[in-house]
C-alpha cells in the first residue's frame, strides 16, 4: 500500500486538518493516562515547524451523535496544552474565517466529532464541511483507521492527504511484522475466547511460521484434541473450528504451539493454592489458569529461532498472581532478544499492552501499538478504510 507522509507535503502557510486519537481516560475531570496525547506531539510539532496550522479533529467517548458536556474535548485541552508546552485554541464549530483569523503558529482543537450523527455515518456533508476548514488532511489516528467515518475517510477523499508521524510509525511497524517480515515469524495469540479471534487465527496460520496459542483459548484447542480441561474456561462448541484451524496450520506449514504443562487451581483469586501439572493431567475439579514453566521454555525456544514476533493477548490470567508468571517470563525474554537486536517484536491490543506493562517488558519491544480494534483488523488481513483512503 502506498501512502504519503508529512515529508511529502508542502505545509507552509497551510491549514492542516489533523485527525488524532486523544480518547484518554478521565477521573474527576483530570486525564489519568496521557499516553495517546504524548504520542501525537511529534506530528503537531512537525506541522508547526513546516509553517502549517494544525487543526485537530478527534472523538471522545461514545456520545451517540449528541453533544454531551461530559464528553467534551474541552476536558482534554489542559493535558494537550501541557504536552505541547503551548496554548491550544478550542473551537466548538469553527468556520474557515475563524481559522484564518488566528495568529501564526496556532494549534486548534475542534469539539468532539461524534457530537454529530453525521460523523459515524460518514455523511458527505460533514466531510465537506470539515474539508472546508483546511488545505491538507493528515491522519495520525491509526486506532480509528478501521472506522469509515467523516473525519477519517470522508475528508481524506476531499483534500491532499498523508499519514502523521504516529500513523507512519504504526504502519511501518505492522508492515515489517506481517506484510514483509524477516523470517521465521512467530505470533503469540492469547486471551479468553477463540470466538473473538477466529479471523485472526485463520489469517495468521497462512502468514506466520510458528503460532503460539495461550490463555483460555488454548483450552479450547486442547479440548478439541481430546484433553480433559476440567472446569477451565473453554468453548467446547468450537471444537470443530479449533480442529479446522489446526488442520489448516498443518497444510500451510505453520507450527502450532499449545501448552505442554499448565498451572491449575480450584479457585481464581490472588494467592490461590496452585500446582503445575502436565497438560493431559488437569484434575477434573480444577481450572487451567496459566501456562507452566515447560511451556514457557518451549515458547522462548521458538523466540530464539525467530526473527520477527507479533504478540496479541496474554498467556494466562495475568491480572492476578501467580497466574501472570508465564506472560511475564515470555514477555521479558522477548524484550531481551529485542533489545539485543535479535528480534523485531510488535505487540498490540488492550489486554496485551496492559500485560506487557505489568511484566515491565513493554519498553523492550520494538513497537507497541495502542490501537486495539485497528491492530486486530490489520492482523486479520482486513483493509482499514482510514489507511486505504490515504492511498
Amino acid at each position: 500500500m502506498t501512502w504519503k507522509t508529512l515529508d511529502d507535503m508542502d505545509l507552509a502557510g497551510k491549514r492542516v486538518l489533523t485527525r488524532v486519537d486523544i480518547n484518554v481516560p478521565l477521573e474527576n475531570g483530570v486525564v489519568t493516562d496521557d499516553t495517546r496525547i504524548t504520542r501525537i506531539v511529534p506530528t503537531i510539532t512537525d506541522i508547526l515547524d513546516q509553517g502549517g496550522t494544525p487543526i485537530l479533529l478527534a472523538h471522545f467517548g461514545r456520545p451517540k451523535g449528541k453533544p454531551d458536556p461530559e464528553m467534551s474535548l474541552r476536558l482534554v485541552q489542559p493535558a494537550l496544552e501541557e504536552a505541547l508546552g503551548r496554548e491550544v485554541v478550542f473551537m466548538e464549530s469553527p468556520s474557515r474565517a475563524d481559522i484564518d483569523a488566528l495568529p501564526k503558529n496556532s494549534v486548534v482543537l475542534v469539539e468532539n466529532t461524534r457530537f454529530s450523527p453525521m460523523e459515524e455515518a460518514n455523511d458527505p456533508k460533514m466531510a465537506e464541511a470539515l474539508a472546508g476548514l483546511g488545505d491538507v488532511f493528515c491522519n495520525d489516528a491509526f486506532s480509528a483507521a478501521h472506522r469509515a467515518h467523516a473525519s477519517t475517510t470522508g475528508v481524506a477523499h476531499l483534500l491532499p492527504s498523508c499519514a502523521g508521524r504516529l500513523m507512519e510509525a504504526e504502519l511501518r511497524a505492522l508492515e515489517a511484522a506481517l506484510s514483509n517480515p524477516e523470517r521465521p515469524v512467530v505470533a503469540v495469540v492469547g486471551g479468553a475466547k477463540v470466538s473473538t479471534k477466529l479471523d485472526l487465527l485463520s489469517n495468521l496460520v497462512e502468514k506466520v511460521d510458528i503460532l503460539v496459542i495461550g490463555g483460555g483459548m488454548a483450552n479450547t484447542f486442547l479440548a478439541a484434541q481430546g484433553v480433559d480441561v476440567g472446569k477451565s474456561l473453554c468453548e467446547h462448541d468450537l471444537a470443530d473450528t479449533a480442529r479446522a484451524i489446526a488442520e489448516k496450520a498443518m497444510t500451510t506449514g505453520c507450527e502450532l504451539l499449545l501448552p505442554r504443562d499448565v498451572v491449575v487451581a480450584r479457585e481464581f483469586k490472588a494467592g490461590a493454592a496452585s500446582e503445575v501439572v502436565k497438560t493431559e493431567n488437569c484434575p477434573p475439579d480444577a481450572m487451567i489458569l496459566d501456562a507452566g514453566p515447560d511451556s514457557v521454555a518451549h515458547i522462548c525456544q521458538a523466540f530464539d529461532r525467530a526473527k520477527t514476533l507479533i504478540w496479541n493477548g496474554p498467556l494466562g490470567a495475568f491480572e492476578i498472581a501467580p497466574f501472570d508468571a508465564a506472560t511475564n517470563a515470555a514477555a521479558a525474554y522477548a524484550a531481551g532478544l529485542s533489545r539485543s537486536g535479535k528480534l523485531v517484536s510488535v505487540a498490540g491490543g488492550g489486554d496485551t499492552v496492559a500485560a506487557l506493562n505489568k511484566a515491565d517488558a513493554a519498553a523492550g519491544f520494538t513497537y507497541i501499538s495502542t490501537a486495539g480494534g485497528a491492530f486486530l483488523e490489520w492482523m486479520e488481513g482486513k483493509t482499514l478504510p482510514g489507511v486505504a483512503a490515504l492511498g
